[in-house]
């Protein structure tokens, strides 16, 4: 499952998340996940036997996939509001927790968004985040218009990056079972 943190049509980050898709479509199936903005606001106290439809569903989601790639921007030197929103509705039903996931921040610098949603998906136990992470600066510069990444250097690392996160599935499921 994929997640972009950008609601915008056409994003940049959806566009990264389309081209891996794309460049893997004979491995795996990346399901985009286009409800981020549609989430109500967290609140503690609606995480009960009343929790949105809406969130029931991401939970779900989340808990069927196999592994999680998230593809933020960042915004104002964060993480967009909508991405941490959905996030946030995870922590107390751990559907991150020791799953595979990726991060890729895409943005024109991204560090600050990328290191303060790497520290909230650390310590919501994501597996592997660690090693499973990327940050493309100068972003819009190094992908086109048909969703392909144009800069050698930055496949490079989106590969390099879907390999270890294919190690960090297989790993997963070899325990599963």
């Amino acid at each position: 499952m994929a997640i972009s943190g950008s609601t915008r049509q056409n994003s940049t980050n959806s566009n990264y998340i389309k081209a891996i898709a794309a460049l893997y479509k004979n491995d795996f199936t990346i399901t985009l996940f286009e409800g981020v903005g549609d989430l109500p606001h967290f609140n503690p106290d609606d995480n009960n036997e009343n929790i949105a439809a809406a969130v029931l569903q991401f939970r779900e989601l989340l808990a069927n996939a196999d592994a999680i790639l998230i593809c933020t921007p960042e915004y104002a030197h964060g993480v967009p509001g909508s991405l941490k929103n959905a996030v946030d509705w995870t922590v107390s039903s751990n559907e991150f927790y020791h799953k595979p996931t990726a991060l890729i921040t895409a943005s024109t610098d991204g560090s600050y968004g990328h290191n303060a949603l790497l520290e909230t998906l650390k310590v919501i136990e994501a597996k592997d985040i660690e090693q499973n992470q990327l940050l493309i600066q100068f972003a819009k510069t190094k992908i086109n218009s048909h969703h392909e990444i144009t800069d050698e250097a930055t496949l490079a690392a989106v590969k390099k990056l879907v390999k270890s996160l294919q190690q960090t599935i297989d790993e997963a499921e070899r325990k599963s079972h």
